[in-house]
Order: C-alpha cells, then sequence, then structure tokens
C-alpha cells in the first residue's frame, strides 16, 4: 500500500494505542502535554464499550494512522435535534496539505446529516491560526458570543457535592 493511498474508516480497538500517540502529539502542539493524563485502557474503555462514550474515525496512509477525529453526540435544545460535537481532529504535521483533516471534518459532516444531527461543532484554541483559517475556509464560523466553561478536579468535586 502506497504511503499516498488515504483510507478513512472507524476506529477499533487495535487502533487505540496509535490514536493515544496522536492525542499525545495534539497535546504537544497546544502545550497541554501536563493535561495529558489517561492512559490507551481509557480511551479503549470509553471508545469501544457497549455504550460508547465517544467515537473515532482514523486516517491511514500506507496502512499507518496519520489523524483521526474523536466525537461525541450533544443536543440542541432550540433545533430539538442531536449534533455532533467534534473533540479533537489531528493529523500529523508531515501528513498534513494531503487532504487528510478535510476528508475527516467531510465524514463526520455525511455521519451528522444521515443521522439527522442540526449541527457539527468544535473549539479551536485562539492562538492556532493556521487551524482557524482552515476551518474557516471549510465554511465554519467562529461563535464570538459564546464563552466556554470548564469544571474540572477539585472544583468539580465540590460542585458535585451541592
Amino acid at each position: 500500500m502506497s504511503d499516498d493511498t488515504v483510507i478513512l474508516r472507524p476506529a477499533t480497538p487495535d487502533d487505540a494505542p496509535a490514536i493515544h500517540a496522536l492525542i499525545g502529539e495534539l497535546a504537544d502542539y497546544e502545550h497541554l502535554r501536563h493535561e495529558f493524563i489517561g492512559s490507551v485502557a481509557d480511551l479503549s474503555a470509553h471508545l469501544f464499550a457497549p455504550q460508547p462514550r465517544a467515537w473515532a474515525l482514523v486516517a491511514q496512509c500506507g496502512g499507518v494512522v496519520r489523524g483521526f477525529a474523536l466525537y461525541f453526540y450533544n443536543y440542541s435544545t432550540f433545533l430539538c435535534r442531536p449534533g455532533i460535537y467534534l473533540e479533537d481532529l489531528y493529523v500529523q504535521p508531515a501528513y498534513r496539505r494531503r487532504g487528510l483533516g478535510r476528508q475527516l471534518l467531510v465524514e463526520l459532516a455525511r455521519l451528522a446529516v444521515a443521522q439527522g444531527c442540526g449541527r457539527l461543532e468544535w473549539a479551536v484554541l485562539d492562538w492556532n491560526a493556521p487551524s482557524i483559517a482552515f476551518y474557516k475556509g471549510l465554511g465554519a464560523r467562529p461563535m464570538d458570543e459564546w464563552t466556554t466553561f470548564r469544571v474540572t478536579g477539585e472544583a468539580l468535586t465540590r460542585l458535585s457535592t451541592g
């Protein structure tokens, strides 16, 4: 199989180590390695359980996983329809500009349309100009009027106790 041959497919349990390694590369790129604490076993448990919490598509070149899109379903109360939230999209630097990222997003859009989803959305770091330009080129628009909030760690534990 040529290194130029791209195969896009749903992830399988055998892909978990490769996806996990790519997540580590993404964490390095985003300067967030200190937050990357999940294991291959954690990832596998959530992607491939009888009731998965998330799903992934992989892009292979030459039989090797070189990129992935990890996503889950959310729900829009205003649309009264489900949506897909793209948690992470990553393609190794040496394989960028070959259309892998675009192909992964096209496949997610197809999945969203086929399943009656009302939207496909994701977040991008403000400083990531190349990704922002790429997404805008696909017709995505920033949701500047929204601020993302997050509760984790000790604050999440405190909140859970009321």
